[in-house]
């Protein structure tokens, strides 16, 4: 939606701007809960929710939108959608701007992967001419015309050419007309220090559990001058990890009883997921509940 775009511009403006991953919409509700300004579709936390598999260019256009929209409409803030390399050729392109922008997201990444592409935390990954790159970017922002929603360059260039190329990258990806650029790949914070001191302008910044980057706090990063920084795995992580543990209490002693202090109640989850607003239809307009 146009309004969540425009909330997203207001917020960059005033500072850095914490957008927590989420796998799908009902960790979205509770990035929301939680008080924050905007939200990260995630495609790592994407595939692994809707296919139980990695992040390496599994899932199409098709789910990628539909899991978008299905996380904007779930939430009232900001969405952040991964749109991977826009799913083909120039005409996949603008059709992935385009779904994107119907789906209400407020900003898109696209980034300059080969394909196959996979998680910009890996080894192996291959990266297209930079000038093509930038063509197709100017393609996207053509496309978006006269919409709302902020596209985001990103380049993976880190990993597979080094901090120079990824740097010189994200500076000409600026000129092909994006809101922000973004270098991917990054698991050091003199990294991070060379990307702020190398990229004016407005600029995304990617904390990824398990480097030595979320050493870095927020004000660190306001500091050095991005405008948005993901967690996108922080909150799948610990899910996984609660939920097996979990399963395990069960598996080992024919009961979840051990592991109740680490569960919300029923009525918790109601609220989180609206259940309240639909019972108020069927108050008012239902038929009358009789036994």
């Amino acid at each position: 939606m146009a309004d969540q775009a425009s909330a997203l511009r207001r917020a960059i403006r005033q500072g850095l701007v914490m957008a927590p991953g989420a796998a799908d919409p009902l960790t979205a509700r509770m990035v929301q809960r939680a008080g924050f300004g905007a939200v990260y579709m995630t495609g790592f936390g994407a595939t692994a929710a809707r296919l139980g598999m990695p992040d390496i260019g599994l899932m199409s256009q098709t789910e990628m939108t539909d899991h978008a929209r299905n996380m904007v409409r779930a939430t009232t803030i900001p969405v952040i959608a991964d749109a991977d390399t826009g799913y083909g050729g120039l005409a996949n392109l603008a059709r992935t701007v385009e779904e994107y922008a119907a789906s209400g997201v407020a900003a898109i990444h696209l980034e300059d992967q080969q394909m196959p592409k996979r998680c910009g935390q890996r080894a192996g990954i291959r990266v297209i001419d930079a000038e093509e790159n930038v063509r197709r970017l100017q393609a996207a922002v053509k496309t978006r015309g006269t919409h709302e929603m902020m596209l985001i360059a990103r380049t993976d260039a880190l990993p597979a050419l080094g901090i120079d190329e990824a740097v010189a990258r994200a500076r000409r990806y600026q000129d092909a007309g994006v809101d922000l650029v973004f270098v991917d790949g990054i698991k050091k914070i003199a990294e991070v220090e060379a990307v702020a001191r190398a990229v004016p302008g407005p600029k995304v910044v990617s904390i990824v559990d398990g480097n030595e980057t979320v050493a870095l706090k927020a004000s660190d990063l306001q500091d050095m001058g991005f405008s948005v920084a993901f967690y996108a795995l922080s909150a799948l992580f610990t899910a996984v990890r609660a939920v097996s543990q979990t399963l395990e209490a069960l598996k080992a002693d024919g009961t979840p009883a051990r592991r109740a202090d680490a569960m919300c109640s029923y009525g918790e989850f109601a609220d989180l997921v609206d259940l309240q607003r639909f019972d108020g239809l069927d108050h008012e307009f239902g038929w009358p509940v009789t036994s």
